[in-house]
């Protein structure tokens, strides 16, 4: 079996923690990994590291690499694979398979096991054994898709309706029923409805199948995508943007005599809203869910994520209180589904807090922006052990660099020179500049930009370890 883990969307439902450059597959939200690191440990346990194919695209495939190194995980550089275009679920499951086929070298019969991977999923040995299950029903021919067994109305999630009265024998051995029909997020009264009715699941994403199952239901329904499978891989990616934009439910899952749905009983959560995320974290006893320097006093049933400062609640309860470096978002936790009419706003007005945190992650290493204002920016850089920015030039500012731990080794024009700890230097507008961290250590640099015009899209790389041409 493979496992297909997809680390591409760019979801913004837990702003401001979320945004668009850094979305909710790589937050740290239940303890010191993130949710992409707990995906891949949980499929560790049962595939091998060459076994593992992650699905994202170009602008994550430095935040997926770091992921990896920094939780010691040995999956090929190889098997990230990047979509060239958004183009939703199916497009991204067909080119897995591609790459499964021709790069990995399986065979039509191979099962491949699909997962988003930003969810917590719990007791994950409970979960490993539904898995094997669903192994075997791919094997056997159906698609599998899981259901969670829901808990409370909920309108946040898809449903599958499970025919109870049409049981296959060698399927209902496995606990497994026939898919009658998949459903929309509900409101509220429905969701009521659906719960009465015992036999409708939430919908989690997870698909589980055989290649050569799935590849015939892409010739029945959706052919287009079906393509590409008498192209080769390197045509495939060249052909990708020109592929129908559909999700997997829409292209197969609802249309296929295959599908099944496995029923889940265990803790499971896309971590979709801020009171998704109060359900799934550790509460004290006044059930407040605080992390940081967070003092709170006669507070309740509230969810307070603290960030460098201090935070103080007094008097309150069933709130989301989420402190961010550049933005602080306060609502009542049941309206957490209007976090993306407050994003849609930012974005009506240009507001920089949906793309991009003040901390910025580049594939050398990160910087942060300090302080700003008019002609001047002041970032603190810091550059990874072994790793160079790319040999560059802009045309509107100058650049000074102090370090304040590590060395650097600094090109400016035509000379080369090492800076160490309490050193500087300037680089004047228009001259060709390089950091690079020769030593064992990170590098970290309180860079001062002055000028006329200081936005990153100011660069001209003349040369770039990282395949970067221009684009930011």
């Amino acid at each position: 079996m493979k496992a297909v883990i997809l680390a591409g969307g760019s979801g913004t439902r837990l702003w401001p923690l979320s945004r668009r450059t850094f979305p909710k597959q790589f937050l740290k939200l239940n303890g010191n990994k993130s949710l992409l690191q707990k995906t891949v440990e949980r499929f560790l346990k049962v595939v091998s590291s060459e076994d593992i194919i992650i699905m994202t695209n170009k602008d994550y495939k430095f935040l997926v690499l770091a992921e990896l190194k920094n939780a010691g995980f040995n999956i090929p550089e190889e098997n990230i694979v990047l979509e060239p275009a958004i183009k939703n679920t199916a497009p991204a499951i067909a080119l897995a398979m591609k790459f499964a086929l021709e790069k990995m070298e399986s065979n039509q019969e191979d099962v491949l096991f699909v997962s988003p991977s930003d969810h917590i999923i719990k007791p994950e040995d409970k979960f490993l054994k539904y898995l094997e299950k669903a192994e075997t029903l791919a094997k056997k021919g159906y698609i599998v898709t899981f259901g969670i067994k829901p808990e409370k109305p909920e309108t946040g999630y898809g449903y599958i309706k499970a025919k109870n009265n049409e049981q296959i024998d060698e399927i209902k051995e496995l606990n497994a029923f026939p898919v009658e029909k998949f459903t929309e997020k509900p409101d509220l009264r429905t969701a009521k409805k659906y719960l009465s009715e015992g036999n409708y699941f939430w919908n989690s994403g997870m698909f589980c199948f055989g290649i050569k199952t799935m590849q015939e239901e892409f010739a029945k329904f959706e052919p287009e995508i079906a393509k590409i499978f008498d192209l080769s891989f390197e045509e495939t990616v060249k052909k990708f943007s020109e592929l129908p934009e559909i999700s997997i439910d829409y292209a197969v899952m609802e249309k296929t005599n295959k599908a099944v749905v496995l029923p889940l009983d265990i803790y499971w959560s896309d971590i979709g809203s801020w009171d998704a995320v109060y359900e799934a974290l550790d509460k004290d006893e006044a059930q407040n869910v605080k992390t940081g320097e967070v003092i709170s006093v006669d507070t309740k049933n509230s969810l307070i994520l603290g960030n460098k400062r201090l935070v103080v609640a007094c008097g309150v309860e069933d709130l989301a209180i989420i402190d961010t470096d550049d933005a602080i978002l306060i609502l009542k936790k049941d309206m957490s589904q209007r976090v993306k009419d407050i994003v849609n706003l930012l974005k009506k007005d240009g507001h920089p807090s949906v793309l991009e945190h003040k901390t910025v992650f580049r594939p050398w290493g990160s910087y942060t922006v300090l302080e700003e204002g008019a002609r001047y920016k002041i970032k603190k850089v810091v550059v990874n052990p072994g790793a160079k920015l790319s040999l560059q030039m802009h045309y509107h500012r100058s650049e000074h660099w102090i370090v304040v731990r590590g060395t650097a080794k600094v090109t400016v024009g035509d000379k080369e020179i090492f800076v160490h700890e309490n050193e500087s230097v300037f680089v004047p507008p228009t001259t060709l500049h390089r950091i690079e961290n020769p030593g064992k250590i990170p590098l970290e640099i309180i860079e001062v930009q002055s000028g006329e015009y200081l936005e990153e899209d100011d660069i001209v790389r003349f040369d770039d370890v990282y395949g970067r041409n221009n684009e930011i």
